[in-house]
């Protein structure tokens, strides 16, 4: 693991085998590019990262792993956009995606196979608990893990519903389209997901499988899960990205994928949450007891 300077910004660098992970740990804990180096020469991005940055930096960028805490997409309070009630007869403001992904996080651990970093808190505007927020990264050849791990330290119950935005380079190669690639999620159920928040219930695939270049599939979202993962591959099923969740409490049990793109990107996001969007009004969060942690934690190898 090494610092190096990328346009101003100072982040890290690990090298596994034949991957590179490049992170920025004490800025939302963001994983911003995972590549393989290939025996010809030759780079495959498996994680996209743009070339050139605005005057934002690395923040609000469409690359990398963003982290989505303490809820994953966008919460409705009574009708009202980005509100959410921790408390009855309470209204507070929630970011899309939470807030994680534009915070700071301090360093507790770092060595050649990853790192752990905690969410430092400035205040409880958004999420008016005592808690300890933590992530944590786990580097590999083929692989990476990463889990979120939240801690109640308080008296009452803690709500969250976390998840990733992974930015996944497809196509990955010049000689490909998006027509190449096939989605597999066996999903009992599939919802449209519409700009004002309501979800539309359409048929699944009977195997399971989509094409990504399939307009419709854009802000759709996989639930009830028959297994906890998904697959992005060629159409011959080859060159597969493995999606999954393999820790936390009741795995699988409600994990959900979120489809996601703009037309003519150089990037195709399965997103996996701990439940559908608007999960406070939806009623799928899940509960963290008094002096309880819950985690869930999920991995992208390359199958």
């Amino acid at each position: 693991m090494e610092k190096i300077n990328y346009q101003d910004q100072e982040i890290r660098r690990w090298d596994v085998g034949p991957s590179t992970f490049l992170a920025s740990p004490e800025q939302g804990a963001l994983l911003m590019n995972w590549h393989l180096n290939m025996g010809d020469g030759s780079v495959r991005d498996v994680i996209h990262w743009p070339e050139t940055l605005s005057d934002t930096g690395i923040r609000n960028v469409h690359g990398g792993i963003p982290i989505l805490f303490p809820f994953a997409g966008r919460c409705f309070q009574d009708g009202e956009q980005d509100k959410w009630s921790p408390s009855s007869g309470a209204s507070v403001n929630m970011p899309m995606h939470g807030f994680a992904k534009d915070a700071d996080f301090s360093v507790r651990s770092i060595d050649q196979s990853g790192f752990e970093a905690e969410l430092i808190q400035k205040d409880n505007e958004y999420y008016p608990y005592e808690y300890t927020f933590t992530v944590i990264y786990h580097f590999l050849e083929l692989s990476l893990q990463i889990s979120l791990v939240l801690e109640n330290e308080g008296r009452t119950p803690i709500p969250w519903s976390a998840g990733l935005h992974p930015y996944f380079q497809v196509p990955w190669r010049k000689d490909l389209a998006l027509s190449d690639h096939t989605l597999q999620i066996p999903a009992k159920t599939v919802y449209q997901y519409e700009p004002e928040g309501n979800l539309t219930k359409k048929v699944p695939s009977t195997d399971g499988s989509y094409r990504l270049d399939a307009p419709d599939l854009i802000n759709n979202i996989f639930n009830q899960t028959t297994e906890p993962c998904a697959e992005i591959s060629l159409g011959n099923g080859e060159e597969t990205i493995r999606i999954s969740e393999v820790g936390g409490a009741e795995v699988g049990s409600r994990l959900t994928f979120v489809t996601w793109t703009k037309p003519e990107s150089p990037y195709y996001c399965v997103e996996p949450w701990m439940s559908p969007p608007n999960s406070p009004a939806n009623e799928t969060t899940r509960l963290v007891a008094p002096s309880a942690r819950d985690e869930f934690t999920i991995e992208i190898e390359l199958a």
